[in-house]
C-alpha cells in the first residue's frame, strides 16, 4: 500500500467522521436545550398546580367545617359576613 493509498483512505474515513462527530454535537446540543426548555415548563405547572390545589384545600376545609358544624352557629357566622347594601345619594333602602 503506498502513501497516495493510505492518504485517500484516510480522507475517506476521516472527513465523514469528523462531519458525524459535528452533527452528533450539535443534535445532543439542541436536545440539551429543547430538554431545559421542557424542565422549566414542567417547574411552572408544578408551582401553578400548588398554588392552586392550595386553594382548593383551603375551601374543602370551610366547607367541611360548614358541614360538621351545628347549622345555627354557621349561618350566624355567613350572616355577619355579609355586606350590609350601601345607599348612595339620595337613593332608598327597598
Amino acid at each position: 500500500m503506498g502513501p497516495g493509498e493510505v492518504i485517500s483512505l484516510l480522507i475517506v474515513v476521516l472527513i465523514p467522521t469528523i462531519f458525524l462527530s459535528y452533527m452528533a454535537r450539535r443534535f445532543f446540543t439542541f436536545r440539551e436545550k429543547q430538554l431545559d426548555a421542557q424542565t422549566s415548563l414542567a417547574a411552572e405547572k408544578a408551582a401553578q398546580y400548588a398554588a392552586n390545589n392550595a386553594e382548593l384545600e383551603a375551601r374543602l376545609r370551610v366547607l367541611e367545617q360548614i358541614v360538621t358544624d351545628g347549622g345555627l352557629q354557621t349561618a350566624a357566622q355567613i350572616e355577619a359576613l355579609r355586606e350590609k347594601p350601601r345607599l348612595e345619594h339620595g337613593d332608598k333602602a327597598q
